[in-house]
């Protein structure tokens, strides 16, 4: 009776051992791919970046200053992203969260885009912002939208369309946190119709239900 109690915890035991390893996943990627290579010195890219020996870290790979300081937004769509990760503040990496400030002229915006690893909560520091979400196809596609004053905070879900536009009379502030050290940000319409070679026209025409000539025409402004 007691080898079969001892055998019954052994087998316990190497479930517990086990288990967190048969349900562990790959960690998410941090780059739009990862192709793999045969032998390290054809690498250039790693899943997030090579660590710092620990004894050569300073107190500076963990700070960054000014971002008190408004940037220029004189550009087609009004605003101006400035983004704190990995690739400016080393002391961000394997950490998973980074931080943008973004200076919106009058009628301004951060105009449709996703962030495909990572999900954004937002700050308004000044200003008021029309903001809003698109849920995926499945959900079918709904709206979700709400005007934001200052000392307002709206989360955006990880991979989302999502956009911020200034609806107030003076330029505007935000601040936003993102759940990944290198979030990534595709503009939808920079992606459709200006990427590189361009998407076939006769593909966004049927896509957009529009005349390829309009979508030509659309393309030649990206």
């Amino acid at each position: 009776m007691a080898m079969k109690n001892l055998s019954f915890l052994a087998v316990l035991s190497l479930l517990a051992l086990t288990l967190p390893l048969a349900i562990a996943s790959d960690p998410s990627p941090l780059q739009d791919f990862c192709v793999g290579v045969n032998t390290p010195s054809d690498g250039v890219f790693v899943n997030g970046k090579f660590c710092k020996d620990p004894k050569l870290v300073t107190v500076d790979d963990f700070f960054m200053a000014g971002l008190q300081n408004a940037r220029p937004v004189a550009n087609v769509v009004g605003s101006n992203v400035t983004a704190v990760n990995v690739n400016n503040l080393p002391g961000l990496n394997t950490l998973g969260i980074s931080l943008v400030r973004i200076d919106y002229g009058v009628n301004g915006q951060n105009p449709p885009h996703t962030h495909p690893r990572a999900t954004e909560i937002l700050y308004v520091g000044l200003g008021q912002l029309l903001v809003g979400f698109v849920t995926s196809n499945g959900d079918g596609n709904r709206m979700f939208t709400k005007t934001l004053n200052e000392g307002d905070v709206f989360v955006f879900p990880e991979g989302l369309i999502h956009f911020q536009f200034n609806v107030g009379r003076f330029p505007a502030v935000a601040f936003a946190a993102l759940s990944s050290q290198n979030p990534g940000v595709v503009t939808i319409a920079n992606s459709v119709f200006g990427s590189n070679p361009a998407i076939d026209p006769n593909v966004l025409a049927r896509a957009f239900q529009l005349d390829p000539k309009v979508i030509m025409d659309l393309q030649s402004k990206f």
